[in-house]
């Protein structure tokens, strides 16, 4: 778990923190000189200043990351960093504390799960990096930490909200630390009908974090409980969408995700060496119906992640090295009409990290060995996902950076990520019984920061060339579709992110990324992969009015896509570009902040979640994205 800095926090703050702030370039926490080349962070002042209530949100709204709104039609969107469409949530990494939310199942972390006010800052590091974090880390990574206290006084808050369609939300905060102790609890509940019929959400959250210090170091331990209860919309034909957007045409569908993490953490340094390790244990059980037919997936994850760091900084030189552990094992249980699997995955990864910095250039070499050994037994009848196999795959990186002068620094990173098909994935392969080969792929980057903190522009160019990238065909298996390991495909293209202090009241920041992903060899070859928008961009504008008055507007448009599945690139229509506004006022009066915000104002009816291209004699699975929304909240701080 990172050191993370003491919350500075409160509703008198008048101006963006754009101070430089410690991140966890190798695993450790780091000094600015030492943070990822070209990372991206989202502070905790940011996040209320924007009025945002979720961890997903922000960084899609702060960060300008692209999500599509999942098929569950929850807050829990679908993040996209690198272009990878339907795959994109197995195609990044997510970690609380330096713990992975992400696991081995077809489903998007539940970033809602995490109360919005633990949160000290969103690291985002894009691009290949499963040199630190393994599996899945090609599109990138995402690091939430949460709030350490420090020593401080009592303090907390409590924010109320009610909106549209029956929204109702109350979170709370407090803590308070001592001389070598702190502790804190964050609690959120949560009801609305949400935008579509049959989309109600019903979701409980809590977090309580103990943490105890010494001149040496720290431990602690963290608890997450979250219970989530919805109805699922499902899809809609185009005419329906048309028609009425809002519509169900499944109404008795619901799931429920409860889920429980325990996280045990400690920090120790030695003159030159610090040694880290978190010890993780998550449950989780998910239960579904749709069209009368249930299920229930009980699941236990266990993470041990041991690791050391020797750093020696002396006249103008600096070297880290860091080599770990990680050890997780995941089990399953499958209880439905259709499956009776039990399902499992132990994996023990070694790695070491190694970076100079000299003057003003660094450079830094990394390289992990993984084996994945993954059983799976299914006493359904006609089941196709029985098999036993071990996997051991290989990632490296080379990276470097130079400070051209104090404002404009280059880097550039190259190296070989890789991805291992889920449970879910082995489940339904072209080969019954058969699982799915690693997918891995060779990452290039280079890019360049101009500025300081108050005006600064990043800019980068990538490519991600995969081999046997892991997917789902519709064409495979006769029409039908199946998983599998895809001809070789390719992404590369260009973002961009800036931001600009136009006066000490106002800040713009805004982000773009073009990317095209095609396939590169095989029978579809020059064709562009579906579900992914070859432009994004968004703005976000911050004002500080005075006399307690801030504003906040944030805009987003996002290019035409393929259809889910349309591989042979046949349909000569595509899934509509759309636009979306979001905007927010709020007031300070003492201690209280009174806000009215909204989201997709001009009440756009758009949707990115698209399978059966529209020109088809009836045109079906469309997931419609949600209309306009106001909400009113007031918070009161103490």
């Amino acid at each position: 778990m990172a050191q993370a800095m003491p919350d500075q926090n409160s509703l008198s703050e008048t101006v963006p923190a754009i101070a430089p702030v410690i991140i966890t370039a190798s695993r450790f926490a780091n000094a600015p000189d030492l943070a990822p080349m070209g990372a991206t962070v989202i502070t905790a002042s940011e996040i209320q200043q924007s009025g945002i209530d979720n961890v997903n949100e922000a960084i899609r709204k702060i960060a300008g990351v692209y999500g599509r709104q999942s098929m569950y039609g929850t807050s829990d969107f679908d993040l996209d960093m690198s272009g990878f469409g339907t795959n994109s949530s197995q195609n990044m990494v997510v970690l609380v504390d330096g713990v992975r939310l992400s696991e081995n199942e077809l489903s998007t972390p539940l970033l809602s799960t995490i109360p919005i006010d633990s949160v000290e800052r969103i690291e985002i590091m894009r691009g290949g990096s499963s040199v630190l974090y393994g599996d899945g880390a090609t599109g990138g990574v995402i690091q939430i930490i949460t709030k350490s206290i420090g020593k401080q006084a009592l303090s907390g808050s409590v924010t109320t909200t009610i909106g549209q369609f029956g929204d109702k939300e109350v979170r709370a905060s407090l803590s308070q630390g001592w001389e070598n102790f702190s502790a804190s609890v964050n609690m959120t509940d949560q009801q609305t009908d949400n935008y579509r019929n049959n989309n109600a959400l019903n979701e409980k959250m809590a977090n309580a974090n103990f943490v105890w210090y010494s001149d040496q170091g720290r431990a602690g331990l963290n608890i997450d409980m979250a219970r989530q209860d919805s109805r699922l919309a499902g899809s809609l034909t185009l005419l329906q969408f048309q028609q009425d957007p809002r519509q169900t045409v499944t109404p008795t569908d619901y799931a429920s995700i409860d889920t429980n993490r325990y996280t045990a953490f400690v920090d120790r340094r030695f003159g030159d060496w610090e040694v880290e390790a978190e010890l993780s244990n998550r449950d989780k059980e998910v239960a579904a119906s749709y069209s009368g037919s249930s299920s229930i997936y009980t699941s236990n994850q266990t993470q041990l992640s041991p690791r050391v760091r020797h750093l020696i900084s002396q006249q103008g030189f600096t070297n880290e090295l860091v080599v770990g552990l990680d050890f997780i094992n995941w089990d399953r249980d499958t209880t439905a009409s259709w499956s009776l699997a039990q399902a499992s995955q132990h994996s023990k990864a070694v790695y070491a990290r190694d970076e100079v910095k000299l003057g003003q250039a660094r450079v830094a070499f990394g390289v992990r060995h993984e084996v994945f050994d993954k059983t799976s037994v299914d006493l359904a009848p006609y089941a196709t996902d029985n098999y036993t196999v071990s996997q051991g795959v290989n990632a490296w990186e080379l990276q470097g950076s130079y400070k051209i002068t104090p404002t404009v620094d280059v880097f550039a990173k190259a190296g070989q990520s890789f991805r291992i098909a889920n449970a879910d994935e082995n489940g339904y392969t072209v080969v019954s019984n058969t699982p799915i080969n690693p997918q891995t792929s060779h990452d290039l980057e280079l890019g360049t920061t101009i500025g300081d903190t108050a005006h600064q522009l990043t800019a980068r160019v990538y490519s991600h060339e995969l081999k046997n990238e892991i997917y789902f065909d519709p064409t495979a298996n006769f029409g039908y579709g199946a998983n599998t390991n895809l001809d070789p495909t390719k992404r590369q293209g260009f973002s961009m992110e800036g931001k600009v202090s136009l006066t000490k009241e106002v800040r713009v920041t805004g982000q773009w990324n073009y990317v095209v992903a095609k396939f590169t060899e095989g029978v579809n070859a020059g064709n562009t992969m579906v579900m992914v928008p070859k432009n994004t961009v968004s703005a976000q504008l911050n004002w500080m009015i005075g006399n307690g008055q801030t504003a906040y507007v944030g805009a987003q448009w996002v290019d035409t896509q393929r259809y889910g599945g349309d591989f042979s690139n046949t349909c000569s229509a595509l899934i509509p570009a759309y636009a979306t506004l979001d905007a927010r006022y709020a007031k300070s009066i003492g201690p209280w902040e009174l806000s009215v915000s909204g989201t997709n104002l001009t009440d756009r009816h758009y949707f990115s979640n698209a399978y059966t291209c529209s020109l088809t004699s009836n045109p079906s699975g469309i997931y419609p994205s949600d209309g306009r929304q106001m909400k009113i909240s007031a918070r009161y701080h103490f």
